[in-house]
């Protein structure tokens, strides 16, 4: 049945382990997702120091907008710039899929427009969209980080630009 096979897929299968892993001291799968749960825990609490521990010093956004520093310096700018134009802002993370290196996250977006955003005066209204991050990790941190948000969707809820068949 359709909900056996929704099951089948929800469950985790068990982490396979080598040896070659355990000797080079290599992170395993649930923990990638914790560090990727960690990382967006420090960003949901504004918690900007703290993204050194979490993040490597040189690390690659190649989706970040253009503009930010590169490495832990343009990550703290970009949480920074989030946090002064959505004071509310906040990630959830829905589902997170890990093999290898890498960890893909399905997340919901949420907060509300009551700053000027993008030069879009606020409106004070509330906004949710889905987004997908891919991390890679290596030696403990996150190396990398691809983002996608639904900026379209933002700017619908939040009357700046106008819904499909209007």
């Amino acid at each position: 049945s359709a909900s056996a096979g929704r099951l089948a897929l929800a469950r985790s299968p068990t982490p396979r382990c080598s040896w070659s892993m355990v000797r080079s001291g290599a992170m395993s799968l649930e923990a990638h997702k914790n560090l990727v749960r960690r990382y967006q825990e420090i960003l949901n609490n504004g918690d900007l120091d703290a993204l050194g521990t979490v993040v490597a010093t040189d690390i690659s956004m190649p989706t970040a907008f253009p503009g930010f520093p590169s490495g832990l310096e343009g990550a703290r700018a970009i949480a920074a710039a989030n946090i002064q134009m959505i004071p509310d802002f906040h990630v959830a993370i829905d589902e997170l899929i890990a093999e290898g290196d890498r960890v893909a996250a399905l997340i919901t977006i949420t907060g509300t427009h009551t700053r000027d955003m993008l030069g879009i005066p606020p409106t004070g209204k509330a906004w949710s969209v889905v987004g997908m991050s891919l991390f890679r990790i290596a030696d403990g941190k996150i190396v990398e980080h691809r983002g996608v948000g639904d900026i379209l969707s933002i700017l619908q809820q939040i009357g700046a630009f106008p819904a499909f068949g209007e």
